[in-house]
């Protein structure tokens, strides 16, 4: 915990017993301890600095992927979203874009600047954090494979750039250097046709819309696809659809979702994705993996 003679010289906003429902797309979640929204990375460098070396981290941007559990989180989160907002282009074909703007911002940005590639990116309901932490794809793209060069945070302040090389790239999945955050990432395109591009990014929305609960608070796809085949399409065959527990329900609309229908807890959601990955086991033999991060602390 920062003592509180160090904390001079900050710019941001720090709240503390910060109810997580509020900043999670499920609307579900207890208190956090501490919750920092910074003024930009500097100013965030600067507060990491005065961390205690054992003060437990945790990220939030738009709170899509995110389960905080009933009894909240013990720590500090740092709020991204609408902080880190720097969106810029700084060379012929790329974009640098910081972890607080949002996915769809940055499709938007990039079409606008006659680069093509960066249109899946409107189908991710999170920010770019969120997408680089996990590799978030959306209509057949991928995060890692349009970034060029990121940028990192470390627990004492210290700020880097890294490569696509100093990580292990996967489906859903990115492993690298321990103890760093991403606080912005550069992403490399392709000329385009404006026009074009920004014609592909509605295409996509209305997609979306018409595909995902999107007027429901979800979180997002809440299980990998396995191999070969797809998480919702096992899950409507096992008879899920609809299926509640509380009130969180298996989304009618699309069987990968799950929302929260007005009560749900977040006790009610962690019951019902343990529920359906259960019974697509009992039924198909394979075990599907959470996409979702669940944290926090149930109550007891």
């Amino acid at each position: 915990m920062m003592a509180a003679q160090k904390r001079s010289g900050l710019r941001g906003a720090l709240r503390h017993d910060e109810p997580m429902n509020r900043h999670t797309s499920w609307r579900v979640g207890g208190t956090v301890d501490r919750y920092y929204q910074p003024a930009d990375i500097d100013d965030l460098a600067m507060f990491f600095s005065q961390l205690d070396e054992h003060e437990s981290i945790t990220w939030v941007g738009l709170g899509s992927n995110l389960l905080v559990r009933d009894g909240g989180i013990r720590g500090t989160v740092i709020a991204t979203s609408g902080m880190l907002n720097g969106l810029s282009k700084i060379g012929e074909m790329t974009v640098r874009a910081e972890a607080g703007v949002a996915c769809a911002k940055v499709a938007r940005f990039c079409a606008r600047q006659s680069l093509q590639g960066a249109e899946f990116l409107a189908g991710i309901p999170g920010t770019m954090g969120g997408a680089l932490a996990m590799n978030a794809g959306a209509f057949g793209g991928e995060t890692w494979n349009i970034v060029s060069a990121v940028e990192t945070l470390d627990h004492t302040g210290n700020i880097r750039r890294r490569l696509p090389a100093d990580y292990t790239i996967a489906y859903r999945s990115v492993k690298g250097p321990k103890n760093e955050w991403f606080v912005a990432a550069e992403l490399t395109l392709q000329a385009g046709d404006s026009e074009i591009s920004q014609a592909k990014i509605k295409e996509f929305l209305n997609k979306r819309g018409n595909t995902q609960p999107i007027q429901q608070p979800n979180a997002g796809s809440v299980f990998k696809n396995p191999a070969g085949d797809y998480a919702a399409r096992l899950i409507e065959a096992s008879g899920l659809k609809g299926y509640c527990i509380g009130g969180a329900c298996v989304s009618g609309k699309h069987a990968n979702f799950i929302v929260n229908t007005g009560n749900a807890t977040a006790a009610d959601i962690e019951n019902l994705i343990a529920h359906v990955a259960k019974t697509v086991e009992q039924q198909h033999g394979i075990v599907l993996e959470c996409e979702v991060r669940i944290i926090g602390e149930a109550l007891v």
